[in-house]
């Protein structure tokens, strides 16, 4: 019997555990060690990089079935996959959550305080553009492009959003390259501000004039119809985050203080730690096995290596949507230079590539290094607010698009 029972206990760790271990396995938990030490000792945003690494980590240990679906129908479903499955793709309450607290802690003075700061977060959107098209050229379907280019708007919520809608079988290399390089924005977007003349990078602006009482209540309300107008399949994103901004500027103390500050605080930091677990997970061996699977069901001729090549292209062209956005925003905010005749710094363009508030603190921290006593922040706010309205509603925009197209292909209308 005791024979028998250590022969059985040999036999599961032959078949369990380190003795499950392929290169990929390695890899993928080597990535996720390197996000979490940069998290850790470099504090390179470790609200994100902690959890994504962690993710990656925990499901990329051999026959935890943590994610992915499990071998056995018999088996309960992994936590992180049941994540993944219910509160991502099958209906999006993380990101709308999330996007729902991002409301009530943003303030939106600063944008309407300037308001031609808008434009700024729009030429910031060119990488959303460039993306798209260079994914097309590169093989990409319409849909995935489409899911690819929103990594360029630097908004975590609305790149899980719009890849779960067209491109559900590319959310986990998608989602993790915006929000790998969400948090590498102050590695990433130095350089291009340096390339920027010094004169211009020293720029004092004028604080944001303070806008009414009235203009700050009546803002929410006029994204939730102009914005659901223009990209009506953003709906759910911009409704929630004007709701949680009404909330907010209501000025009503029961709403302000229970509401608000809960959707804020406590409800956004679960959402966040089950958001970036769960992003790490989908860079996995099971999940990478189990998009090949789906593809495969859908008449995709594709292997393992095959979509891992395409994860690589996917992640390379997150690195230049984030280059090409903060390029459009600065050489935009140049523009402005000239035209208010060096009223405006334009190291704020860079703010434009959402990433709130991380865009508009790289932004302050590069103009005091040439000037320790000169404070952009709250003009650079502008431009980040605008980026990241930008981005949900072109998301809208590509969402119908990709939506329709498709419909019409199917009907013979386009041929």
């Amino acid at each position: 019997m005791v024979l028998g029972a250590a022969e059985a206990f040999i036999s599961y760790l032959t078949t369990t555990g380190v003795a499950g271990l392929t290169p990929l396995h390695v890899l993928f938990i080597g990535i996720g060690s390197v996000f979490i030490y940069l998290g850790v000792f470099k504090k390179v945003e470790p609200l994100l990089l902690i959890g994504i690494g962690s993710g990656m980590i925990l499901a990329n240990i051999p026959n935890s079935f943590i994610a992915g679906p499990p071998p056995d129908p018999n088996l309960p479903t992994g936590i992180l996959f049941a994540f993944y499955q219910k509160l991502i793709v099958e209906t999006p309450v993380v990101p709308l959550l999330i996007f729902f607290g991002l409301g009530t802690l943003t303030d939106f003075r600063p944008l309407l305080g300037q308001p031609y700061t808008f434009l700024l977060g729009a030429a910031a959107q060119l990488g959303v553009f460039v993306s798209m098209y260079g994914a097309l050229l590169m093989g990409f379907d319409l849909n995935v492009a489409a899911a690819i280019g929103i990594i360029g708007g630097a908004e975590g919520p609305t790149t899980l959003y719009t890849a779960a809608r067209i491109a559900p079988y590319y959310l986990g290399p998608i989602a993790l390259a915006c929000y790998s390089y969400m948090a590498l924005v102050p590695l990433i977007q130095p350089p291009l501000i340096r390339l920027l003349p010094k004169k211009h990078r020293m720029v004092r602006m004028k604080p944001p004039r303070q806008p009414s009482q009235l203009e700050v209540i009546l803002f929410p309300i006029l994204l939730l119809t102009i914005g659901t107008l223009v990209a009506p399949t953003a709906a759910a994103l911009i409704g929630m985050f004007a709701l949680g901004n009404l909330l907010r500027e209501s000025g009503i103390v029961e709403v302000v203080e229970r509401l608000a500050k809960t959707a804020g605080n406590q409800l956004m930091d679960v959402m966040i730690v089950i958001l970036t677990i769960t992003i790490g997970s989908t860079m996995s061996v099971d999940m990478m096995n189990y998009y090949v699977s789906y593809m495969q069901s859908l008449g995709f001729d594709i292997t393992l290596g095959e979509y891992l090549l395409n994860a690589a292209k996917i992640y390379v062209w997150g690195i230049i949507a984030f280059i090409a956005g903060t390029a459009g925003g600065l050489l935009f905010g140049e523009l402005l230079y000239y035209v208010t005749k060096g009223k405006v710094n334009p190291v704020i363009g860079a703010a434009g590539v959402s990433a709130v508030p991380m865009a508009a603190r790289v932004a302050q921290k590069e103009v005091q290094r040439l000037d320790p006593q000169n404070i952009i922040i709250m003009n650079a706010m502008g431009p980040n607010l605008a980026g990241a309205i930008g981005a949900a509603i072109v998301a809208g925009v590509y969402i119908g698009y990709v939506e329709h197209f498709y419909a019409s292909y199917q009907a013979g209308v386009i041929p």
